[in-house]
């Protein structure tokens, strides 16, 4: 039974189909096609059942999965025990956030690239929210504050922000002092999201209104000095606009709680070597 079936499998199972399986890969459809074949005459049963729209799991196929992956999993631990002190090879498949990613991630991708060149970054860049293993991410670098699931976290760094809006919107409309001043506002959000605030030895929750909405955090800062409201950003994508005047902060008495930047994982094992190494330099760039 070759490792790579496995593999193939494995990922056609999560990928939902040959397609998505073969991109995740890196190879062809035909190739995912041949190496499902052979695995499941070698095993004498039918794992997946093809339909229209993919691929889905037949009852043995959904039970000999979870083995599968384990198997995969334990020899890809096995091959970096192996492996020279430091030495790196195989495959990271990494989400990072579109907003942060390109400007405070990319240099630290490139030099472990650098450092390792037998191993193949494949990095993602989207604000959406990434299902790691439906999607087959090793991991995700995520920023901000994390909600409650069952995937594993490591704090790398600090992540501060602060409300912020244009001059023309504050001579329009005032700024907030206060929380519950600022409900009377326009809030830029990405979503339906609350918004916390340090006031003395409490945290204050609020949930803002706005009209306008948008997943990723440069168009808020566009709408923000277009005067459109009030936005909740973070330091990174606002210094340079509040240096030149473009954006003021706003009820600066009660500041957001630091939120943090993380780096994600599934549950079930161990962190590999290169999500480990990954870890270390992120923290080791965002100390600086």
């Amino acid at each position: 039974m070759d490792i790579e079936e496995l593999r193939t499998f494995v990922e056609v199972a999560d990928a939902g189909g040959v397609s998505p399986a073969a991109r995740r890969l890196g190879v062809s459809k035909s190739m995912v096609s041949r190496r499902l074949a052979r695995l499941e005459e070698g095993l004498g049963v039918q794992l997946l059942a093809r339909t229209t729209r993919g691929a889905a799991l037949t009852e043995a196929g959904a039970t000999f999965r979870d083995y599968a992956a384990r198997v995969c999993a334990e020899i890809d631990v096995a091959r970096e025990t192996i492996l020279p002190s430091g030495d790196l090879r195989g495959r990271l498949r990494i989400a990072a956030p579109l907003s942060f990613g390109p400007t405070y991630f990319a240099a630290v991708l490139a030099e472990m690239a650098r450092r390792h060149p037998r191993l193949q970054i494949h990095t993602s860049y989207s604000d959406r929210f990434v299902d790691l293993i439906a999607e087959g991410y090793d991991c995700a670098i995520r920023v901000g504050y994390l909600q409650e699931s069952n995937l594993l976290a490591r704090r790398v760094g600090p992540l501060y922000g602060k409300l912020v809006a244009s001059p023309d919107y504050i001579k329009a409309h005032g700024a907030p002092e206060t929380p519950d001043e600022l409900l009377a506002h326009q809030a830029l959000m990405q979503g339906t999201e609350a918004w916390q605030f340090v006031d003395g030895d409490k945290i204050v929750t609020i949930r803002p209104q706005g009209r306008f909405k948008a997943d990723n955090g440069i168009a808020l800062v566009a709408a923000a000095t277009a005067g459109l409201g009030i936005a909740y950003l973070p330091d990174g994508l606002t210094n340079e606009f509040v240096i030149s005047g473009a954006l003021v902060p706003v009820m600066t008495r009660f500041p957001p709680p630091p939120a943090g930047i993380y780096v994600i994982r599934p549950p079930g094992q161990s962190p590999t070597r290169k999500i480990r190494v990954l870890t270390e330099m992120l923290i080791e760039s965002l100390s600086e």
